[in-house]
């Protein structure tokens, strides 16, 4: 049985340091009437949509850094969005800072959400796979301090039940590993988010520099072919504060195939028909987990990082 949904990519040009939240939230609302106009019933906003990448500076400041997280979803400056995607009836993956408190700690967290068309969070991932380093490392150009700012998400790796399919998330760097997306592909998702924000330049290897989009590209679509799932792929894009970060927003079926894809690096609204019925072509046949897996033989795969 045919099972269509009108899905969409909504990339985000540079975000400046001193953006306003609420200039940020203005252009995704104009990216979701440009999601209304063309049939859209769930649009994907990239990782930490709402600030600039901050984990590109060293702060020892804590209110300093704690200005980039949200305290509550929606927040003040973001109820403008869950309003006008109600409005419209559009769902949409929002990622964001996010600082809780958990048992009268403070956490903090990448995370993203995932929004039905009336405004309800109905899904909620932390970022496992957190790259970069925690300390100053003053020879790179700019850093990459996740591992400083966040912990490591405590959420596992969940498929949420929805109006719009069995949908999954992943962030950023959790997209280049298999583990990842494997643990998805077990619950049988129909599509999976994945926000990023990636330099152009790797500074411990720039040797790969050229090869950043090809990478991000061939993560994605490995990620789709083996475990049989719609992607959809939003990407922060463009030169922001003197860091170029790359564009390639990308909607991905589940036999691996690039079907729409921006061309920009700014604000840019790709969409395409995601036929969910599609997944079985690969779920049932040559990934057929439960007549070809083997995982007896997978033992090293969760053995101790300090073992491998």
């Amino acid at each position: 049985m045919t099972r269509k949904i009108n899905i969409a990519a909504a990339q985000l040009g540079p975000i400046a340091r001193d953006e306003p939240r609420a200039h940020v939230v203005n252009r995704m609302i104009t990216l979701l009437h440009d999601a209304k106009h063309r049939g859209s019933e769930f649009v994907c906003f990239p990782e930490l949509a709402l600030t600039t990448f901050f984990p590109r500076w060293f702060m020892t400041d804590q209110a300093e850094i704690d200005a980039f997280f949200e305290t509550s979803m929606p927040s003040v400056e973001t109820q403008p969005l869950f309003d006008e995607a109600k409005r419209l009836g559009i769902g949409f993956h929002l990622g964001f800072a996010e600082k809780v408190m958990i048992e009268g700690l403070a956490r903090r967290f990448n995370t993203a959400i995932l929004v039905t068309s009336s405004g309800n969070i109905f899904g909620k991932y932390r970022k496992i796979h957190l790259p970069g380093h925690s300390d100053h490392e003053s020879w790179r150009p700019f850093q990459h301090l996740e591992k400083r700012y966040f912990e490591i998400g405590d959420l596992g790796f969940p498929v949420f039940e929805s109006a719009y399919g069995r949908m999954g998330v992943l962030i950023c760097n959790d997209r280049r590993w298999p583990e990842a997306w494997r643990c998805l592909g077990l619950q049988h998702p129909e599509i999976v988010m994945v926000g990023y924000n990636t330099p152009r330049h790797y500074p411990p290897a720039p040797q790969q520099d050229h090869l950043n989009d090809f990478h991000n590209h061939l993560s994605l679509q490995a990620g789709a072919y083996q475990n049989g799932t719609w992607v959809v792929g939003a990407a922060k894009a463009g030169i922001e504060e003197d860091c170029e970060l790359i564009g390639g927003s990308c909607i991905i079926a589940p036999t691996g195939e690039i079907i729409a894809q921006a061309t920009t690096l700014d604000d840019e609204l790709i969409n395409a028909t995601a036929d969910l019925s599609r997944c079985q072509e690969i779920q049932t046949n040559i990934f057929n987990f439960a007549q070809h897996r083997q995982p007896w033989a997978y033992q090293p795969l969760t053995a101790n990082p300090a073992d491998a």
